[in-house]
């Protein structure tokens, strides 16, 4: 991730965390991950992964494009490239993303927030994908729903898979 974009991550966070009254201790605690580390991301250092980020948008509750916007370059790690496409502002709240997995790749997803459901459509290649235990296997044009408030994977065959991925995150109810 460039500067710019890990100022940018850094500023959403620190203005997230704030609002919600976290100390750094409490979010970094709930991310699993070290103050010390969160402390960098919020100074705009450091290379979070992935999962780093959404585990802090679990625990903001906040989507995931909310602590990317408007980062305009892909996030990667581990074969596997994500760009935030455009976030709905209407409720539930919807975010588009663009996503590039490479051969032979194998991304275990952590759960987004409770009621999130994702829906994919193949654009090339061959993707295994959707909840640990209950994936399918899609061919370019197809497309697929399912409930991402658990354990899900993308799994790659020997080609690259490019994908349009939307994520709808539900409001929790309450009690």
């Amino acid at each position: 991730m460039d500067k710019l974009s890990l100022g940018t991550l850094g500023q959403h966070l620190q203005t997230l965390r704030q609002a919600q009254g976290l100390s750094l201790s409490q979010l970094a605690a709930a991310a699993g991950i070290a103050k010390s580390n969160l402390s960098r991301l919020e100074q705009g250092n450091g290379n979070p992964t992935l999962d780093t980020i959404w585990r802090l948008a679990v625990q903001l509750k906040v989507p995931f494009g909310t602590l990317v916007a408007p980062i305009a370059v892909p996030l990667g790690e581990d074969g596997v490239e994500v760009r935030l496409l455009d976030q709905g502002k209407d409720h539930p709240q919807v975010d588009a993303y663009w996503m590039r997995c490479a051969p032979n790749t194998l991304r275990r997803a952590e759960p987004h927030t409770p009621g999130a459901r994702e829906t994919l459509t193949l654009i090339s290649g061959m993707l295994e994908a959707g909840p640990e235990g209950d994936t399918r296997t899609l061919s370019a044009g197809e497309s697929l729903t399912f409930a991402a408030d658990g354990p899900h994977l993308y799994r790659t065959g020997d080609s690259w898979a490019t994908l349009l991925l939307s994520v709808v995150y539900h409001e929790e109810q309450s009690a």
